[in-house]
């Protein structure tokens, strides 16, 4: 980031804004606001401050999009692409007062049909993409179809719709070629050089200056551009793209050229039948709105996956990285629970211990790090290690920063003596309780979401004699065992019952005596070759809970079949890894690379002999598979740890009881491998998959075949679910990281876990993207097994629940135990508790800090003033958004509308005084949200419908997958 501002981007703003100021005709998009934002703090002058408020004033400057960076669209949450596009907006309106409306998604690999809905619901009036299928890229051109009004989600209709322009087949970029030299055209600037500028100002490969003798020529290669592209729209507006990635550093001399061009076109137009002019994404946006023509609409199928050519499918990044992915998703599920956790306390504690502007920095710090790592070249693992590492540090800075807030406000809450320690670990490695045992030990659990949860939380502790009370002295249900991990500790799996939003501690004491943890005894069987499938002599060994019957065969040590007990339907079902082999060298045929996937052939079986270990107690099964490649190896490169759980009489079991977790470790790979998880069942499936899109809305994927690239062609993204069915039963996957999926056999679903690639591509040599990846990956994904109707009923909290485990954090105090607060609840629970209905989200409760007001006309106002600048941070704004999980139709009681009271919701907050409803991003009030409205056969007139009812008395109807904002305020304490 450092070496980019320094190398170019700095110089883009400075340059851009002094440029546009010597000319009224001259205008400029602005895309990311991380660059934009790094420039405005720490480099802008004054007076480049007031040239770029004139700017955006005269709409000479205008910001697309507006979020911290351009979001990818295949492997990001919905969660994190509207906290990264709030964290944007906020800024702008903050300081400016504008809200962008418009989008310029050019550059992620395909678009998924969340971003419309988002868009359209943070008050955009159009969308912009451009990396869809080539072959379908060229026939929309053909049929001039490449504008449509697109309804992103099948149950929003009308209110999310979107004009959408897909760019043609030059994409976003200018074309370079000149006829009349060799030399590139329309690229004044060249080429930015990294790490320094040249001392000299001449940069490699500046474009062919504009001059007397070759304006015509520049002119007539410009215009036949234009016209050749007009051709392709259903309106005499064409947009002409003026630049790229890296340009814009020096734009003096880019605009000095491009306006002699310019007004030698506009004196010739008689004879070039042309007008050319400076513009906006807005301008020319307007320009097609105004023709009030017809539109098509297209429905909420996605542009996914994205091929550039028959052999180039670019579905290799939904697994690229893998770790990095898995990071960005703990550090984004970290945030939401400290977001809520901080809320509570400043609303509680008004005149707390903890200093709330340092706090705010604190979370601030971890919004910033995953709102980066949202970017289309960051949480896809395309880019460079460099720069891997540059965004892994800064989410581990910024979760370090919000655990230490989370500890520093239980201390707070608590009263404790400040010698004694907390330590936060939010499931991470290393995350044990000390061995002393002259040491009271605790474990915090908190609850972030909004409903009762029941479930495990593990700990590593040093020794087997445990037990564990709550605060009341209660012994509570645990079991301890070996770890597969480590061979010097244990895994203690606590049995917690947490409700919404609300914290509960634990004892860990070690005992002499009788223990009240149970002992997970462990049963190792004999290594067994995967191919001795001898049907005759089959010994199954089951493992049993109340929801399933999970046989393994002993011949093979693989798992044979899942019997779900309450309907008694058995599925076939075995698991196995394969890898599939791929070329690195360019000469040889297609290489697979970050963004890439291209198989040589099918994927080939990893390994000859399977070890099976079984770890059993009351509480818990482990079943621990070692997958070896031949009967001597020493080592694994692949191993399943599965969880089944048993729940005890008094606990609501269901979650539990019906998910089969799994957590694999896979790697150091061999290079250029790709290493899938195959699971393979007798579900009549017809190869038809079902994937979500960013955890929003599921996809569905039916197989295609084609003349090259099958395989790589038929992967697509699992962000959160992937499922597959036949007419009865449905197997689903849920995930904690985006990974390639795909079905490539009846039946079958696979998942993509790792990959390590070596090629010798020039472009990926000079960018060091081999994604030569040895790290040991460990992904977890749960299994529901059942009939649709109990799937339906589960899978989206069974999603929401892994996305958001408990937060631990483990502390030790000497001497006294703490006194604890008076007022403990009855299950010694501390917190709201927020609880809303299964088939709600409580997506966002979050204090932003902003001090805008929300009030436009007085916003605005306070920026021309120049006051937006003063006072500390807003704490009384509380941000809340609610979302409906289910689709329209998609079950008879779940997809139902919601009343909520807003007021008894948050009644554990304080008593609310007003709520105000927002756009998603916070900067509309919905009442003055006016957004275009395209003609389209369906709806013939331009007439808005005014979407959302707010009524007076703070209660509100949720309908079907809607997100709704807004901003509560509370009376003071």
């Amino acid at each position: 980031l450092q070496e980019s501002m320094h190398a170019y981007a700095a110089n883009v703003y400075t340059s851009v804004v002094e440029e546009l100021m010597k000319g009224k005709q001259r205008k400029f998009i602005a895309v990311e606001q991380e660059f934009f934002r790094l420039w405005w703090d720490a480099i802008a002058t004054d007076t480049h401050k007031r040239q770029v408020h004139q700017l955006l004033q005269e709409g000479r400057l205008e910001f697309v999009i507006g979020g911290q960076v351009m979001h990818d669209e295949a492997v990001t949450l919905i969660d994190d692409q509207i906290l990264q596009l709030t964290e944007g907006h906020g800024f702008l309106y903050e300081n400016f007062g504008i809200r962008p409306q418009f989008s310029w998604h050019v550059d992620p690999f395909g678009a998924s049909a969340t971003t419309p809905t988002l868009f359209a619901l943070a008050g955009f009036n159009a969308h912009l993409i451009s990396r869809i299928d080539y072959d379908l890229k060229a026939d929309m051109q053909k049929k001039k179809k490449l504008q449509f009004v697109w309804q992103g989600s099948p149950s929003l209709s009308e209110r999310q719709e979107i004009f959408t322009h897909v760019m043609d087949q030059y994409s976003y970029c200018t074309p370079s070629q000149i006829p009349f030299s060799n030399r590139s055209g329309f690229y004044w600037n060249g080429i930015a050089v990294f790490p320094d500028p040249p001392k000299d100002g001449v940069y490699p490969n500046m474009s062919l200056p504009v001059t007397d003798t070759n304006i015509l020529l520049y002119a007539q290669t410009m215009v036949a551009n234009i016209k050749e592209r007009a051709a392709w729209f259903r309106t005499s507006d064409v947009l002409w793209p003026w630049g790229c990635d890296k340009q814009f550093f020096n734009a003096s001399v880019q605009y000095a050229n491009m306006d002699l061009l310019l007004d030698y076109i506009n004196e010739h137009s008689a004879e070039f039948g042309v007008t050319v002019q400076y513009a906006t994404v807005g301008d020319y946006f307007e320009a097609v709105y105004s023709r009030n023509l017809t539109w098509e609409i297209r429905d909420s199928q996605d542009f996914l996956p994205y091929s550039t050519d028959p052999f180039q499918a670019w579905t290799g990044f939904y697994t690229s990285r893998s770790t990095l992915k898995g990071i960005a998703r703990r550090a984004s599920s970290l945030l939401y629970a400290g977001e809520s956790f901080f809320t509570q306390y400043v609303r509680k504690n008004p005149a707390s211990s903890v200093c709330k502007c340092g706090a705010l920095k604190q979370l601030q710090s971890l919004r910033w790090a995953v709102s980066e790592v949202q970017h289309h070249d960051g949480i896809t693992g395309t880019e460079s290690p460099k720069v891997k590492d540059m965004y892994m540090k800064n989410l581990m800075y910024g979760m370090f920063n919000v655990k230490k807030l989370m500890a520093s406000v239980i201390f707070d809450m608590h009263n404790t003596k400040k010698n004694g320690e907390v330590y936060s670990s939010v499931y991470s490695k290393g995350s044990g309780i000390p061995g002393a045992t002259d040491v009271d030990q605790y474990v915090v659990v908190y609850n972030p979401l909004a409903w009762n949860i029941t479930t495990f939380v593990k700990v590593s502790v040093s020794h087997l004699a445990i037990s564990v009370y709550d605060e009341l002295g209660h012994s509570v249900p645990a079991q301890v065992q070996s770890s597969a991990e480590s061979h010097s500790s244990y895994d203690l799996y606590i049995l917690v019952a947490i409700s919404g939003l609300s914290y509960r501690k634990y004892n860990v004491k070690l005992v002499s005596g009788k223990q009240s943890a149970f002992i997970g005894r462990s049963v190792k069987y004999k290594q067994k070759g995967i191919t001795r499938a001898d049907q005759h002599g089959r010994r199954l060994l089951p493992v049993v809970n109340n929801c399933y019957q999970v046989l393994f065969d002993q011949n093979t040590n693989l798992m044979h079949s899942i019997t779900e007990r309450k309907t008694n339907q058995t599925v076939q079902l075995t698991q196995e890894f394969l890898e599939y082999h791929v070329n690195g060298d360019v000469m040889k045929g297609p290489i697979s690379d970050n963004y890439l996937f291209a198989p040589n052939a099918s994927a080939v079986p990893v390994s000859k002999v399977v070890g099976l270990e079984v770890v059993s107690g009351n509480l818990m099964t482990e079943i621990r598979q070692y997958f070896y490649s031949n009967v001597t190896a020493e080592d694994y490169i692949y191993a399943v740890y599965t969880r089944m759980y048993t729940v005890p009489e008094g606990y609501d079991g269901k979650l539990l009881c019906h998910r089969i977790e799994q957590e694999y470790s896979v790697g150091p790979l061999e290079l250029n491998r790709e290493a899938v998880l195959r699971t393979s069942t007798n579900l009549n499936t017809g190869q038809l998959l079902y994937t979500d899109s960013n955890g929003y809305q599921i996809q569905k994927r039916p197989f295609k075949a084609y003349v090259n690239n099958t395989v790589a062609r038929n992967y697509y993204p699992m962000v959160q679910t992937a499922y597959i069915e036949d007419d009865t039963t449905r197997l689903m996957l849920f995930a904690e990281r985006a990974h390639g999926v795909s079905s490539q056999g009846n039946g079958q679903v696979e998942v993509m876990l790792h990959r390590r690639l070596w090629n010798n591509l020039q472009w990926d040599l000079n960018y060091n993207l081999t994604l030569n990846d040895s790290s040991v990956a460990r992904p977890v994904i749960w299994l529901i097994l059942g009939t649709k109707a109990v799937t339906n009923i589960l899978y989206r909290t069974s999603g929401l629940a892994l996305e958001h485990r408990p937060v631990v954090m483990f502390g030790s105090l000497s001497g006294d135990k703490p006194k604890l607060p008076g007022q403990l609840q009855q299950n010694s629970a501390h917190g709201l508790p927020v609880t809303v209905p299964p088939n709600l989200h409580l997506q966002t409760l979050s204090i932003p800090g902003w001090r805008y007001s929300s009030n436009h006309a007085e916003q605005v106002h306070s920026v021309r003033m120049g006051k937006q600048k003063q006072g500390d941070p807003n704490f009384s704004r509380v941000l809340l958004r609610i979302r409906h999980l289910y689709e329209v139709g998609e079950d008879p009681v779940l997809s139902q509308p919601v009343i909520v009271n807003l007021k008894s919701l948050l009644q554990g907050l304080g008593s609310v005084k007003l709520v105000e409803e927002r756009s998603l991003t916070g900067t509309w009030d919905v009442n003055t949200l006016k957004r275009w409205k395209w003609k389209t056969a369906q709806y013939p007139s331009k007439a808005f419908t005014n979407s959302t009812e707010t009524s007076e008395n703070c209660i509100v109807t949720v309908y079907p997958k809607e997100i709704r904002s807004f901003f509560v305020y509370f009376q003071s304490q």
